[in-house]
């Protein structure tokens, strides 16, 4: 495997386990100013379901020089799915990854065979920590909630709860070593 891909993976999932990757990147519409953009901002994906004519999503892609990034967004919110934390975090990791790719030090296959033995080792961790850390004042284990890298058979993101030493899919438990 590669080192730095399989790194990428641990790292990411741990942040997954942690934070809300539903959550999107926003500005407020009422902040379109022509002179201003507005600040960028993460809110819940509930919150911008709800108030969806608030706020503008954002998403860039580079200039054709590559010397800026262009704001991609319709003003009136046409625009497909939202750019979510999740997004960010595993593009994170696979830029980590495919650099590799590119310097010609790792295949292809290297890349994603690695970010999902990292994620395997994070679960672990996660699975072990579910277990043994109680979240203070109160005797209370955690719980982690994340997505995987890998997608199932319909090409849905794999939404996976870690609670008490067990890993749950779809209310259902799973054998964190055969995902």
């Amino acid at each position: 495997g590669a080192g730095h891909a399989t790194v990428a993976g641990a790292c990411v999932t741990m942040l997954k386990a942690f934070f809300d990757t539903s959550a999107v990147f926003v500005r407020d519409s009422e902040e379109d100013k022509p002179d201003s953009k507005g600040d960028i901002k993460i809110i819940s994906r509930d919150e911008y379901d709800k108030n969806k004519s608030k706020y503008k999503p954002v998403a860039f892609i580079p200039s054709d020089d590559g010397k800026e990034l262009k704001d991609i967004c319709k003003s009136d919110n046409s625009q497909g799915t939202p750019l979510t934390v999740g997004d960010e975090l595993n593009k994170l990791a696979a830029n980590i990854s495919i650099g590799r790719n590119m310097a010609g030090v790792h295949y292809y296959t290297d890349y994603i065979d690695s970010l999902v033995m990292g994620e395997k080792i994070a679960l672990g961790v996660l699975l072990e920590q579910s277990l043994a850390y109680e979240i203070y004042p109160e005797p209370v284990l955690p719980s982690f909630n994340l997505t995987t890298f890998l997608k199932d058979e319909q090409q849905n993101n794999r939404e996976l709860i870690i609670k008490q030493g067990k890993i749950l899919e779809n209310g259902q438990e799973v054998d964190w070593s055969k995902l």
